[in-house]
């Protein structure tokens, strides 16, 4: 049965534009709140601990940040402490990339004698905790001659089971086997063909799993707090710790300093890797 022109067509443009103004509104709403905690901590580095604590709250960014942040570098070696978490994050970052991918190219790709077994072992690590090997690994670092030197932090994240698992789910529906045929009709050895044919249909996973891992490094206090015996020698999430106050004030708008100035780092990671990730998908969609 024909329509009316100009009847049901407007009703249908109001519904798709209202179902449209709803959910803007909500992913705006959803916005703000994940946004506060941030625009709160810029708040709190910008006054002192008495307007911090005073009622009604400062909404307002104050002038005391610089005053803040001359207080922090006299507390703690700030920079330092940067460079050692830019040192680990980096150079695990690194090596989980290389290390996770290629084992993930070899259990998605290829057939081998125990490869299930192997695979199941490996999801049974990785449900295991982490704070589990704490102690057999200190024990480890210990015999190694590793405790206190950033090699004890390194070494041991070296790969991981969870970057193994996302590798491998991603490239069994990335990397057509049709690609490594042909590769090894031309000759290409293994390392040819993970380097030349699986990591560049992979790099949107590879994005994903560096950002996830230089911030899981960045931000782990725990195994630096064990194994990093020097005071001196410490990473910045430690030094940040060393920021509470010795005879039971703590100056909060120093601490909030600190922490908004350990962001800044994770901001351009992932920023850089967003892009890569958002850059790579948008060519696949255009082939």
């Amino acid at each position: 049965m024909a329509t009316i022109p100009g009847t049901r067509r407007p009703r249908a443009v109001k519904g798709t534009r209202s179902r449209g103004i709803a959910l803007h509104s909500v992913l705006i709403v959803g916005l703000l709140l994940s946004a506060f905690p941030f625009y709160w901590a810029v708040i709190m580095s910008t006054h002192t601990t008495s307007d911090i604590f005073s009622y009604p709250p400062k909404l307002l960014p104050g002038s005391h940040f610089l005053e803040n942040a001359r207080h922090l570098f006299d507390n703690i070696d700030f920079f330092g402490s940067m460079f050692n978490s830019l040192l680990v994050a980096g150079s695990v970052t690194f090596l989980v990339l290389f290390f996770d991918s290629l084992a993930a190219f070899v259990f998605a790709k290829f057939d081998f004698p125990g490869k299930n077994v192997l695979f199941a072992l490996l999801m049974a690590i990785f449900m295991v905790p982490a704070q589990l090997a704490a102690i057999p690994q200190f024990v480890i670092m210990a015999k190694l001659g590793w405790i206190g030197t950033m090699t004890s932090l390194i070494v041991p994240a070296a790969a991981n089971a969870f970057g193994i698992f996302w590798m491998r789910q991603y490239m069994k529906g990335a990397i057509h086997d049709e690609l490594l045929d042909a590769s090894r009709i031309d000759g290409a050895s293994f390392l040819r063909q993970y380097w030349h044919v699986a990591l560049p249909v992979v790099r949107p996973g590879l994005a994903f799993l560096g950002i996830f891992t230089f911030m899981g490094q960045w931000n782990d206090y725990a195994w630096p707090l064990i194994a990093l015996t020097n005071p001196d020698n410490v990473t910045l999430q430690v030094a940040l710790s060393q920021l509470n106050g010795t005879h039971g004030t703590t100056d909060y708008g120093m601490v909030m300093t600190g922490a908004l100035l350990a962001l800044v780092p994770l901001l351009i990671v992932f920023a850089v890797g967003a892009r890569q990730i958002i850059g790579d998908l948008a060519k696949g969609a255009i082939r």
